[in-house]
């Protein structure tokens, strides 16, 4: 029986793969590892696989050096010092505070502590004792209890419902300490997705969010999750949503872009039909996409999780230098849908790329005729 599933896997990922691999007109040509005429990422100056960094979509050199000062001392304040230094209603402040809280969960995870020594991730506890009435450790705190909820507890059981009613109240408290951060009420969005928010309560959520930063992408991103089909929505209801979001953009905003992020949650597990990456919905929203990307600020940091989910898509719709403009921008990171989605993000980001490179080269590109 393993075998007949084995050789089913094979056929489906030949179906998938296979009309991207091969094509009768301009297309790309297998061949073996090291051949001369195999595409090599590396000509493009890109990483190897294993010197990929998982852990965030974009370069954030401050954010990497306090994190290991953090984690190689189990001291907090730097961390505090970096987030007070953050302004408050930006990207960059929300990808940091995930980012200090997922570092503590992973931790945790990796050392959950007993006789043998203190659980990981002890730095933030410390903080949350040493500095109660600190905003920035508050918020960390509260993402901290979220994802320790989606990352442990499986979802609908007592567990999993015990914690983010915990991480709300955490919420509540992180928002008494900064009235007017969107953070708190940011994190709570995923516990609404979690606990089921009937539509009027999220809704009231959300209008506290648009109250204090309107164009924040990160929040468009999270509320759109309660939208999607999967959870508490429909495609109507999620495509809607990320529709009006671009329609309202400020100029320079990414939210253009938010039509395309909805149409990646409402797609197939498996797709075998060529046209759906040619239909007008697809094009439609990478275009949006791309013109955001065009639009957008050197330094938003929102950019590279456009970028990248870009990649997956221009790839599939065989649109290989742009795909390739894509990769020069944000290659070295992977930190982001859809790769985090997958068990290996940068196994998953290579095989892309590796594509990406490939598609390029069959059709006259080379490291001459990249821009960069």
């Amino acid at each position: 029986m393993e075998i007949l599933w084995f050789l089913f896997a094979v056929v489906m990922i030949g179906a998938v793969l296979g009309p991207v691999l091969l094509r009768r007109r301009g297309g790309i040509r297998q061949v073996a590892p090291g051949s001369p005429d195999a595409a090599d990422p590396a000509d493009y100056g890109f990483l190897r696989q294993e010197e990929l960094d998982i852990r965030m979509p974009g370069a954030d050199a401050d954010l990497l050096e306090v994190l290991d000062l953090v984690q190689r001392t189990q001291e907090w304040r730097a961390a505090s010092q970096l987030l007070a230094g953050t302004e408050t209603h930006g990207e960059l402040r929300w990808q940091r505070v995930q980012a200090f809280a997922g570092a503590a969960s992973l931790e945790l995870q990796q050392r959950p502590g007993g006789v043998s020594g203190s659980p990981g991730g002890q730095w933030l506890r410390v903080w949350r004792a040493e500095a109660p009435k600190d905003a920035g450790g508050a918020a960390v705190h509260a993402e901290f209890l979220v994802q320790q909820a989606w990352r442990t507890a499986a979802q609908g059981t007592d567990e999993f419902r015990i914690i983010l009613e915990e991480a709300k109240e955490a919420c509540a408290q992180a928002a008494l300490l900064a009235p007017g951060d969107p953070i708190p009420y940011i994190i709570e969005l995923s516990i609404a997705r979690g606990l089921a928010y009937p539509r009027e309560e999220f809704e009231q959520l959300w209008l506290k969010i648009l109250d204090r930063a309107p164009a924040h992408m990160g929040a468009h991103l999270a509320a759109l999750h309660y939208w999607c089909e999967k959870w508490h929505g429909s495609r109507d209801l999620a495509y809607g949503f990320a529709e009006a979001a671009a329609a309202r953009t400020p100029r320079a905003s990414l939210l253009a872009a938010l039509p395309l992020f909805a149409v990646y949650e409402h797609m197939p597990e498996v797709n075998l039909v060529r046209g759906f990456y040619e239909s007008e919905v697809v094009t439609k929203a990478v275009e949006g996409a791309l013109f955001a990307v065009h639009a957008a600020r050197p330094d938003d940091p929102m950019l590279a999780h456009v970028r990248h989910l870009l990649v997956f898509f221009l790839v599939r719709c065989e649109r290989w230098a742009e795909a390739m403009n894509q990769l020069v921008h944000v290659d070295g990171h992977v930190g982001a849908l859809p790769w985090t989605l997958t068990p290996d993000p940068a196994e998953s980001y290579a095989l892309y790329r590796a594509l990406a490179v490939a598609g390029y080269e069959a059709n006259g590109g080379s490291p001459a005729t990249l821009p960069h």
